[in-house]
This record gives structure tokens, sequence and C-alpha cells, in this order.
């Protein structure tokens, strides 16, 4: 097998959807030697900033000179940067081998055709894996494999019947509770923040940065009945970090994210002690692409990529720009998938810029472009051009000054492309971030 037939083989995986659950997660997980079992975790749910949150909680233990793995999705451009050991990228070979062995365990003859679904409530154990709970095994057993002494763990969506809830952390981490994915998570914040709360386990201790009432009165509830230490961080903390410039991601929301991460060491101090020195340089060396990240390119022009994808993000756009640049005015390149929220989006971010450009996403979820435009005129009379691709928007703004790329992380990834600033990598890979399409899932986010 090679990696490209490795990568084509994952994307047929897609093929059979995706569920919640996780009888099959366990089947496979148990096949492969339980390696979660030799495994430590930080367990990391929540509806924005989880990656960031993973990015900064890895960079601090590495710093104490741990191995530490990060597991997250989705990825910008590789596959590879799903699975990584002190940020450094699965190898292909190592993708090749693992997807091998992973579909070897899972038993041939379960990989020819798509089973009976199991009813609801009983263990399928023939059920044919979903690319999510295969690759969450995949990086099970590399992690184990590369004898991490730490292992970062992003949920998928969710967290209750997320496939990566098949492991005991030392720490459950909830990083906040908004609306999203409502068709799969329910439509308050309680019932969000109930699937969140499900990675909450018996006597490990929880903190969440969350501040909405109704979504934290269910993590208390879900802490105090499984007797979980819970920590609550907000927004004036004394976890803060004192120099905020020390982190090197913008915006007010990582400060916060930040402080999550701070509190969460502070609690597994006994477990895994951080100098303050190691603290510093961990903060210090933070990298997670994608969000708020501010490009320069040699003639000057400036570039601004941020993932935003839900009202949420978007108003942590909006006071980044207010913050940062507050005397500019950009040129808003903008695309979004079309089962987000994305007509009050449009009309949030169309007030930030002096022109919008709208693009569609590499995805068969895309929003139509001229959906987004009509939408950004109806909210306030500018220059609004539909473009068939975002390299014809970068074209048609290469002497603007100041352009912000928003409304998805695909788009993003496809940017960080096109910038020449991306892993290695075939730019279809970005598509195995689309399996399942609208299908009931524990599926990637963006």
């Amino acid at each position: 097998m090679t990696y490209t037939e490795a990568i084509q083989f994952l994307y047929g995986l897609g093929l059979f959807g995706a569920r919640f659950g996780l009888e099959t997660t366990r089947t496979l997980a148990e096949r492969a030697g339980n390696p979660q079992d030799r495994l430590r975790f930080i367990h990391v749910a929540g509806t924005n900033g989880k990656g960031s949150t993973c990015a900064i909680l890895e960079s601090i233990y590495r710093a104490t000179g741990l191995r530490v793995g990060l597991f997250t999705s989705p990825h910008l451009v590789s596959f590879r940067e799903r699975i990584q050991v002190n940020r450094k990228l699965i190898s292909e070979a190592d993708v090749v081998r693992l997807v091998s062995a992973v579909r070897k365990t899972s038993s041939e003859s379960r990989l020819q055709a798509v089973p009976e679904p199991a009813k609801t409530g009983t263990p399928n154990e023939d059920a044919h894996p979903t690319l999510f709970e295969f690759v969450t095994v995949m990086a099970l057993r590399y992690f184990a494999e590369q004898e991490c002494d730490l292992v970062i763990w992003e949920t998928g969506l969710g967290g209750r019947l997320d496939a990566t809830n098949i492991v005991t952390p030392l720490a459950s981490v909830i990083t906040n509770i908004q609306l999203d994915h409502q068709q799969w998570l329910g439509n308050t914040l309680a019932e969000i923040a109930a699937e969140k709360a499900g990675i909450i386990k018996a006597g490990v201790p929880v903190l969440t940065a969350t501040s909405e009432p109704e979504a934290l009165a269910v993590i208390q509830q879900m802490a105090q009945a499984l007797r979980a230490p819970l920590t609550c961080v907000a927004a004036v903390s004394r976890f803060r970090i004192p120099d905020p410039t020390s982190l090197p991601l913008l915006g007010d929301h990582q400060q916060l994210n930040a402080a999550l991460a701070l509190a969460t060491v502070d609690v597994l101090q006994p477990q895994m002690p951080v100098s303050a020195g190691q603290l510093r340089t961990g903060l210090a060396q933070v990298n997670w692409p994608g969000r708020l990240q501010l490009v320069t390119r040699p003639g000057g022009q400036q570039i601004l990529l941020d993932g935003a994808h839900n009202l949420a993000g978007v108003e942590a756009l909006a006071v980044g720009l207010r913050q940062h640049f507050p005397q500019a005015r950009p040129t808003l390149i903008l695309g979004m998938l079309a089962d987000k929220d994305w007509r009050p989006m449009c009309a949030r971010l169309a007030g930030l810029a002096t022109r919008i450009l709208t693009v569609p996403v590499g995805s068969e979820r895309t929003a139509k472009a001229e959906e987004l435009a009509a939408v950004c005129r109806a909210t306030l009379p500018m220059a609004t051009l539909e473009c068939s691709s975002l390299a014809e928007a970068a074209q048609r703004t290469a002497n603007d000054p100041f352009i912000v790329i928003t409304g998805s992380l695909y788009l993003v990834g496809e940017a960080l492309e096109l910038l020449g600033l991306g892993p290695a990598g075939d730019p279809s890979e970005r598509g195995l971030n689309d399996w399942g399409g609208g299908k009931s899932q524990q599926s990637d986010k963006y």
C-alpha cells in the first residue's frame, strides 16, 4: 500500500457514514491490545477553542521534556496534522503501516460491504468502523508505539458518545459551550452541555471556562454526581497570564484558553510538575495556525487567517480586529459551509470590511458564493463580488493592503496552501474533513 492508497482507503470509510457510540471503537482498540491503557491523557471538549487549548497544553508539557502526543481535527492541509508527537507530524510511512494494521485487525470481511445497522442501544461488534473511529484507533496505536508520556486528546464532536471517549484521562477539560451543531447535539445550551460533559469521569478533575449559566449548571451537576473535582476558570482569573504579549496567539479569547490550560497544569502539578520557567517557555512557543494568524507578504500586504465557523467564533474575530487592528478596515474574503448559521455570520462580518469577496469552500457542503454575497449586500451597501475560487479572490485583492480570510477552517487550509505555508500534502487530503456529509455523526467540526 502506498500513502496515496492509504488516503484513498480512508476516503472510502466515509461511505459508511458515522454514528454516535463507543462500541466499535472499543472493539477496534481491544483488537489492537488496548493501547489507551498504556497512555496518559488530557481530554479536551467544548464548542470553540479546543484546538488552541490543546496546542497550549502540548507546548507547555513539551517544554518540560515530556514526549507529548497531540490528536486534533480537522486538519488544514495534510491528514498527518491530526496525529503528532512533539509537534512532528506522523510520517507517510507510518500512516500506511497503521492503516494496514488497523484494517487487518478490523477484519477484511467487514471491509467489503455495509452491514445492517445495529438497533438503537444494541452493541454491534460487526459494525463497519467509521473514518473517525478508525483514525482514533490509529492514533492510539501510534502514541503507544512512540511511548508518549502524555497525550493531548481532542474530541471530534460532542463528547459523551464521541469515539475519543474510550479513555480515562488525568483531567477532563471543557473549553466553553455555545450553539453549534444543533442538529447533532441539541437545540439548547443545556442539551449541548450534557453531551460535552459526557467526557467527565468518576473522580477525575474537570476544568471549564464555560460562562453560560445554563450550560455551567449541567457541568456542575455532572461533576457533582461523579465526584469529579471541578475548577471553573472565568475571564477574570488567577490563572490569567500576567503578560498577555507572552502568548503568540492573538485575541482575548486565546488569553482565556491559556488560562484554562494554566489551571489544568496547576491541578495536575502533583502528577506532572511544571516549573515557572518551563511554563514561560511553553507559552512563548505555542503555534496553532489558522486562528487569528497574521501573515505579512514580501510586498508588505498583511493577510489575517481565521477559521471562525460559528457566531461565537465570528464575534471573537470581530473583537480581535478591534483590539489588534483598530484603525484597519480590511478587505474580507469569505467562504462558509451551508450547514452553518451562515446568514447571521455574514451579517456580522459585513460591518467589518471595506469590501467583500465571497468564494465557495472546497467542500460538498459549501454555501454558494452568490448567496453569501446577497446577505452581505442586504446588510450593508458596499462593494461585494462573487468569485469562483479563493485563487481568483486572491488575484483580485493582490494590491489590497489588509485582507481577512475567514468563515471556515476549510477555507483557511486552502489559503495556507495557496500561500505556501502549509505542510506538504496532496490538496485532495482536505476532502477527508468532509466524510459523512450531513449525516448524524461524530464528525469533524468545520
